[in-house]
């Protein structure tokens, strides 16, 4: 597949995400002739594009859409839930086609295409005005439906066309299909070849079209490229045929008054007469040709800005500049250490400097990276839409914090957690209507997603106002299942943590939506495997909420270095809340609390969790930690201090240490492993 039909399938799956948010507002306020327009504009870039660049299939289905949303906008179709269920139906389905290299569900297509169909209301009687297909220069002239009507089209594409992939023949030739089209061509502004730039365009068309469509229908043919061109559409009047070439020409604005008086009457220019009468001096006139002047360059330059402001660039070319970056900043440390060790003052400044451009390029490429998490949020509509008419349940989602950055590599491992998340909400906790009124709640239930910044983390919280978690009936299904004992003496914090157990559920019945035990499990380790945390808070009755602590890159990250016998260690920093000495009599102890400004602490000693059998400093340190909102510390031989961290995999000889998430080179060329803190602390608390 080529680089256009790639770039094809990333715009109509970006143009799809914005129909189905778009459709999704429009149910609530039906309307609102801009959301008709966004979602109109939407169905007829996709079908626009895809035939440009070979989807024919798309094209054609979408036209069938296309069709009837042109009739929601001039009035003749309204929108209904029918519509829209139909409308997302669709967006699935094409969806399906970028993604299947085959022609996709033909029965399903038809079955939508047929429904489409009887949506558009027959024909109006041919004597009948037809308001809706009135050019807007004579709209008080009614145009007959079906009439054959002729229009002048003037089409000046901005020179930098080329660069959106856009042909302006493609354009023309579906000016075509509407009717009987002449075409002339301007090419009096195509500078000599040894000039030209072949990525511009210099030629404009003027085009006469005898059409039966409306002007509307015109200009959606130039939808997709209306802030790339300049377009001037006017009806041809009867008129027109008595009229001489002068005043055609300074009706279509080929021509002024003052060049057609000049052309009529042989005068000179305008400057050279006011000047030559004395009415005004030469420099007034040379002041304001100036001041022309400058202000037509300044809307060039503003186009030219326009055209030039993004760019797109393949996932797998920034994962490139990533990986090539963390191998930037592995080198730029050795370099440091080296020139430290070396005791030479220009090289120590060298790598100063280059310490300097490596940390701007790191933290430059990793701004690459980030995504605004709203895009994600806004996925969740549809399912939340489904789900509760599915269940009978009325469900509104709210969100806040959409502009929270986050990786896009979290981003991507995000969606099936939070999926998870929603389907137990809107299962378990959003009760049914006629419930939440007898519990003195209004009838539809909210689920709110918000997200923030924390530090070096994001967190992001799903909250409802359902009728939350039973700890009793928790503490029950733990006990059938042997995950407590009986005398167990848990808080409902503890019990309420019980759901995220390997095959927990509380559901009475397995169906569609949740209650095979499997889903919260899923959820925990996802959210683990990606270096995060997740905690449940509910109050039965109110409402629970779902809060993950996520990082915000997975792939370079600063850390702690520790050492412990001859071997490297880091702590993720973001866990690591202060250091301190392990007092001498403390380590004879076999009590593992520590008293730290008058709280215990609980503390475990790395070197019996990894066996290592080195000799012990006189004088350990422990970091402490948070896990589980509980403080932790771990004894470790020293602390070496704060070090950046490129995250490398792992083989598969380190499969059965789960509490080892990755490793990085130091600047000397050995290995430090890094902890996974979370797991070596929930295990032992």
């Amino acid at each position: 597949m080529d680089v256009q039909e790639e770039a094809y399938k990333a715009e109509a799956c970006e143009l799809l995400t914005e129909l189905e948010a778009s459709l999704l507002e429009l149910e609530e306020y039906p309307e609102d002739m801009e959301l008709i327009g966004r979602v109109f504009r939407a169905m007829h870039t996709i079908k626009g594009s895809g035939a440009m660049f070979g989807f024919d299939a798309i094209a054609a289905f979408t036209h069938n859409v296309e069709t009837v949303f042109d009739l929601v906008r001039e009035g003749k179709v309204r929108v209904t839930k029918e519509l829209i269920n139909l409308t997302l139906s669709a967006g699935d389905h094409i969806r399906d086609l970028l993604e299947s290299e085959e022609e996709g569900d033909a029965l399903r297509e038809e079955e939508i295409i047929r429904a489409f169909r009887e949506l558009i209301p027959e024909p109006e009687s041919p004597g009948e005005a037809c308001p809706a297909e009135l050019s807007q220069e004579d709209e008080d002239v009614p145009v007959p439906a079906g009439a054959l009507t002729s229009y002048r089209i003037r089409f000046r594409p901005d020179p930098g066309i080329f660069a959106g992939g856009t042909n302006p023949i493609h354009l023309i030739d579906e000016l075509r299909e509407l009717g009987e089209c002449s075409v002339v061509a301007h090419t009096d502004k195509i500078p000599p070849l040894s000039e030209m730039d072949p990525e511009s365009c210099y030629v404009f068309w003027d085009i006469v079209l005898t059409t039966d469509q409306a002007e509307n229908a015109i200009r959606d043919v130039f939808i997709f490229v209306e802030d790339e061109c300049e377009l001037v559409i006017g009806r041809i009047d009867d008129d027109a045929a008595e009229e001489r070439i002068g005043e055609i020409l300074l009706k279509r604005g080929d021509l002024s008054e003052e060049d057609l008086d000049k052309a009529l009457k042989r005068q000179n220019l305008l400057g050279e007469i006011l000047v030559a009468e004395k009415v005004t001096s030469q420099a007034a006139v040379s002041s304001a040709l100036m001041e022309q002047d400058a202000a037509r360059k300044q809307i060039s330059r503003r186009k030219e800005e326009a055209l030039a402001t993004s760019i797109r660039v393949s996932a797998d070319k920034l994962d490139d500049l990533v990986d090539l970056v963390g191998e930037l900043v592995i080198a730029q440390a050795r370099l440091s250490q080296k020139a430290i060790a070396a005791n030479d003052v220009d090289l120590v400044s060298i790598a100063e400097e280059i310490e300097m451009l490596t940390g701007s390029l790191r933290d430059n490429a990793m701004g690459m990276r980030m995504l605004q998490i709203g895009t994600t949020f806004s996925t969740f509509r549809r399912l939340v839409r489904d789900l509760s008419a599915e269940l009978g349940k009325k469900i509104e989602l709210t969100t806040s914090g959409e502009e929270t950055e986050l990786d896009k590599t979290v981003i991507g491992h995000l969606k099936d957690p939070l999926v998870h998340i929603l389907r137990n909400s809107i299962d378990h906790g959003i009760e049914l209507p006629d419930e939440r009124q007898g519990a003195g709640k209004k009838p539809f239930g909210t689920i709110h997603l918000a997200a923030e910044h924390s530090g070096g983390n994001v967190l992001i919280r799903i909250s409802d106002d359902g009728q939350g978690l039973n700890p009793e009936a928790i503490r029950q299904k733990a006990l059938e299942k042997g995950l407590i004992l009986p005398d167990a003496d848990l808080t409902d914090k503890e019990i309420n943590n019980l759901i995220f157990a390997p095959g927990f559920s509380t559901a009475s019945q397995v169906s569609d939506i949740s209650g095979r035990g499997v889903g919260m499990d899923v959820v925990k380790k996802s959210i683990e495997q990606l270096r995060g945390t997740i905690d449940v808070d509910s109050t039965p009755g109110v409402g629970t909420t779902i809060t993950l602590k996520l990082p915000l890159t997975l792939a370079i990250i600063e850390g702690l270095l520790v050492t412990l016998g001859e071997g490297f260690f880091i702590f993720p920093l973001t866990a690591v809340e202060e250091c301190v000495e392990l007092p001498p009599d403390e380590a004879a102890r076999e009590t593992r609390f520590l008293s730290i400004r008058g709280e215990l602490v609980p503390y475990i000693r790395l070197r019996e969790e990894y066996a290592v059998d080195a000799a012990k400093p006189d004088l350990e340190q422990v970091v402490v930690m948070e896990a589980s909102g509980q403080r932790v510390g771990v004894v470790v031989d020293s602390v070496v201090g704060s070090q950046q961290a490129v995250i490398k995999k792992m083989g598969s000889a380190f499969k059965n240490a789960p509490d080892i998430s990755g490793a990085t080179i130091l600047g000397n060329g050995s290995v430090a492993l890094i902890v996974d803190v979370n797991k070596l602390l929930d295990s032992k608390l």
